[in-house]
């Protein structure tokens, strides 16, 4: 047996986890009609195949119908649940792995205009700012039901297999009971903490008098709020102690902090540039103080600091939610001797971000995860070898050539700069965004041991790509930012890569107009306010950076609010002039036909890409597909069949930025689902 802390086994009441990782209960927002079908059931049978001891599914499943999701979530209340539930345990525990699900009722925590319309419950009036919701303070007949809703929902977990429930005590139903910031009620519902705590403890008692002592109950519950007047350290862990005093728990899982807001969301669930495992020590306190199985995860991004967590003996289970989104067969590639290929969480949060906007999880450099129905995490060898170039070493052309590589085809790569990178080296040039070389880094890694020849400071022409008789060309030039959008005065603009790439110095007095809404505009003008510069950020829409997405914009704001940095919505840049040694820029709105002026001394504009695709069209016509994709074979997996050329010579494809600008992850997609088929 290994002595790697991480694959000991754990004794959690009468089930033996195989090992010290588990994936912490998370909604990818996969069901469908509510329920866990396919898709649902595929992402976590795929981690159980990578060899986690425990995959928690659902955060979390409604208990009852006036806690309707926000985003897609499993509906617990349904009876037509059970068969589902039951396909998906029995093809987890058959891949070896152990499978709880988390149960909650969203109190506040939702909408009134969701689902059937129902008033939204709290045991208070408070509003939550997040969902904005005013709530209808709970009377005792909600809580009987309420109550009733738990222990249905729990019996229908057993029914379908489940090890076991977690419930959910962190900003939900439970939690609002037990904070006195949001627990209103008189007794014997609100007041001292015995009060507060009754309803809680009166959900697992009708749970454990309904499943028995064969089925494991935990609590995912916040043992310090972080708020002035909420739950502190102190009362969080005697919280946790009469939980354990209860009997009605078998394992305690750690939160600290609030998820009210955007900030407080990220400061429990930290991204890329944030500190890891923030909250990993406090869990060690809460275990050393309570002494009953404790369970964490929370920004745990690396194999090193999860085997720290366990060896030092702070937690007795820890999470790596995020990672294995990013890496399924995290465990498999430890006890392989394999833990150098484990593909890096980067910290991005496209997965979380796209959620809380109403959309699946996608990882932002794993465009299998989410999609195992269809593509595939192990790339299987091609029948036949063939030639295949590759123009562009940004992350789409990585992945063509890493996805190549493997299936044992013969490939080269051109790249004109002297390393790789693309746009991902531009970002990372921000300190704070430094993660995201690791999805370009594991990819040379891969293709590196796979074979794959480059050829870096090589301006790849027609001729070049014809002299190596290829079968298959990928184009995967990208793009480069398109600023020329002005009725007048596009030469005095400058572009947010010039910010970025340190080709043009910050001005002193700036205007960043920035329609694209992404990173780049918000990453520009960061790095500008940083040098003292006055910044007004202008965008046209309703909303600044809406591609950045609420949990990434969270790091931007907590930079830019105490430098002197102004946001301006629904104006729009129309001109630039020169004005003496200034610069006068004409603004105007979609709303009417007002007109305003600024006068500053540097204007940048941040309006997506445009793409570099001259080679794609000059290969084009001596393609035998004419560049062109059948995108019913494309998404349903079969190999390209198009011939409109019989005289081509290759088939040619254009992926990534150099057919549009999008994202990192829809370029990696784009490569994958080409790649993984031929």
């Amino acid at each position: 047996m290994s002595n790697d802390p991480l694959l000991q086994p754990f004794q959690l009441k009468h089930l033996t986890l195989k090992n010290r990782l588990f994936i912490s209960a998370h909604e990818p927002a996969y069901p469908e009609d509510g329920m866990p079908k396919g898709r649902y059931r595929a992402y976590h049978v795929e981690r159980a195949r990578g060899g986690v001891a425990l995959t928690m599914t659902a955060g979390s499943a409604s208990v009852s119908r006036d806690s309707p999701p926000v985003f897609n979530n499993i509906l617990a209340w349904k009876d037509e649940v059970v068969p589902w539930v039951r396909e998906m345990t029995d093809a987890v525990h058959e891949a070896g792995a152990a499978i709880m699900i988390q149960l909650t009722h969203l109190g506040r925590r939702t909408r009134w205009d969701k689902g059937d319309w129902l008033p939204v419950l709290s045991p208070g009036h408070e509003r939550e700012p997040a969902h904005r919701a005013f709530t209808k303070k709970m009377e005792e007949w909600d809580i009987e039901r309420v109550i009733r809703d738990y222990a249905d929902a729990a019996e229908r977990m057993k029914a379908g297999g489940m090890d076991g429930v977690e419930f959910e005590c962190y900003g939900h139903l439970m939690d609002q009971f037990i904070s006195p910031l949001t627990n209103h009620l008189d007794a014997p519902y609100g007041g001292d903490l015995d009060a507060r705590m009754s309803v809680p403890l009166a959900i697992l008692r009708a749970c454990r008098d309904r499943v028995g002592d064969d089925f494991l109950l935990g609590v995912r519950y916040v043992a310090d709020e972080r708020l002035p007047g909420g739950v502190d350290s102190a009362e969080g862990i005697e919280v946790g102690r009469r939980f354990k005093a209860s009997g009605l728990v078998d394992f305690l899982n750690v939160i600290r902090g609030h998820i009210d807001t955007d900030p407080g969301l990220t400061d429990v669930i930290p991204i890329q540039g944030m500190p890891a495992s923030p909250h990993l020590d406090f869990a060690g306190e809460v275990r050393k103080a309570v002494a009953v199985p404790i369970f964490h995860a929370a920004r745990v991004p690396d194999v090193a600091t999860a085997r720290h967590a366990i060896a030092s003996g702070k937690v007795d289970m820890i999470g790596m939610t995020r990672a294995h989104l990013t890496e399924p067969h995290l465990v498999r590639k430890i006890s392989s001797g394999q833990e150098h290929r484990i593909r890096p969480c980067v910290g991005a949060n496209y997965c979380l971000d796209r959620i809380y906007q109403g959309g699946m999880a996608f990882c932002i450099h794993n465009a299998a995860s989410g999609r195992e129905e269809t593509l595939p995490h192990e790339i299987a060898p091609a029948s036949e070898r063939k030639k295949v170039v590759i123009v562009g070493a940004g992350p789409a052309g990585l992945e063509a050539a890493r996805v190549a590589g493997q299936r044992g085809h013969a490939v080269t790569v051109f790249e004109a700069a002297d390393q790789p990178g693309g746009q991902i080296r531009l970002t990372a040039q921000s300190p704070r965004k430094r993660e995201m070389m690791g999805i370009i880094d594991w990819r040379m890694a891969e293709c590196l041991q796979s074979g794959v020849n480059f050829r870096f400071n090589t301006y790849a022409e027609a001729e070049d790509v014809l002299a190596l008789d290829p079968d298959l060309v990928i184009v995967a030039t990208g793009g480069m930012p398109f600023t020329e959008i002005l009725s007048e005065g596009n030469d005095l603009a400058v572009s947010a890569w010039d910010i970025l790439s340190g080709d043009v110095k910050p001005g002193t007095n700036v205007l960043v107009f920035d329609d694209a809404g992404d990173h780049a505009g918000m990453q520009a003008a960061e790095m500008i306010a940083d040098t003292g510069a006055r910044v007004e950020i202008m965008t046209p829409d309703r909303t600044f950076a809406p591609e950045v997405m609420g949990m990434n914009l969270v790091p931007y704001m907590r930079a830019m609010q105490p430098r002197d940095v102004t946001f301006t919505v629904t104006w729009r840049l129309k001109s630039l002039h020169r004005d003496g040694n200034a610069l006068r820029a004409v603004i105007g709105s979609d709303y009417g036909d007002t007109v305003r002026e600024r006068r500053v001394d540097q204007v940048v504009i941040n309006h997506g890409t445009r793409p570099l695709d001259e080679l794609y069209f000059a290969l084009k016509p001596l393609s035998m597909n004419l560049g062109a994709l059948d995108y019913e074979e494309l998404v349903s997996q079969r190999p390209q069949t198009l011939v409109k050329n019989p005289e081509g010579r290759f088939r040619l494809w254009r992926i990534g930025d150099a057919v549009a600008a999008r994202n990192t992850h829809a370029a990696i997609l784009d490569a994958l689902r080409l790649m993984a088929i031929h």
